[in-house]
């Protein structure tokens, strides 16, 4: 059976990035879906001196580990002032210290929203930018507007949206 792991680009214990890429889960057949969570991998923040005092920490070789292990990739990106969150953005250059390709050219469907209307578009533009130069072959992406309107007792309400999420979904399950 094949192995998906999902996960959302925020350390926030009640991550609505989270909330959609399980909800997106939720719709890949005869796979075993692994949700992580960033809390469980904590890091220092990255830095070459830390770096050649410390080495490489462990939590950021077991992530990579999850990664080689799947195959395929949920992601959600939360966004930060038109950015990657810190907490993703550490985990990445973390683990690009080990291989520079870090999504090991794996399947990868790009999932975003954010309480306003642009869904987390600055976020997702600079991972359909960046990602493939990291190893990453982006399938399929789908960005959430005005989540709180959009996303209601675990599932997108807006039928378009859902619409749209479903195929976004059945295009990452073709490639996996």
């Amino acid at each position: 059976m094949k192995s998906i792991i999902a996960f959302a680009g925020s350390n926030s214990k009640k991550s609505i990035n989270k909330q959609l890429v399980i909800y997106a889960s939720g719709f890949l057949k005869e796979v075993e879906v692994s949700v992580l969570d960033l809390n469980d991998y904590p890091l220092p923040i990255y830095g070459v001196d830390k770096e050649a005092e410390s080495g490489i920490p462990e939590n950021a070789v077991k992530f990579l580990d999850k990664i080689k292990k799947a195959d395929g990739i949920a992601v959600s990106l939360a966004e930060h002032n038109g950015n990657f969150t810190v907490a993703f953005k550490n985990i990445i250059d973390w683990m690009s210290r080990i291989e520079q390709k870090v999504w090991h050219n794996k399947p990868v469907l790009l999932l975003s929203t954010s309480p306003g209307g642009r869904g987390g578009a600055s976020s997702m533009s600079i991972a359909k930018n960046g990602f493939p130069h990291m190893g990453a072959n982006v399938i399929a992406n789908f960005s959430l507007p005005k989540f709180y309107d959009n996303f209601k007792d675990g599932r997108v309400v807006n039928e378009e949206f859902n619409k749209k999420i479903k195929e976004a979904v059945a295009t990452f399950q073709k490639a996996v």
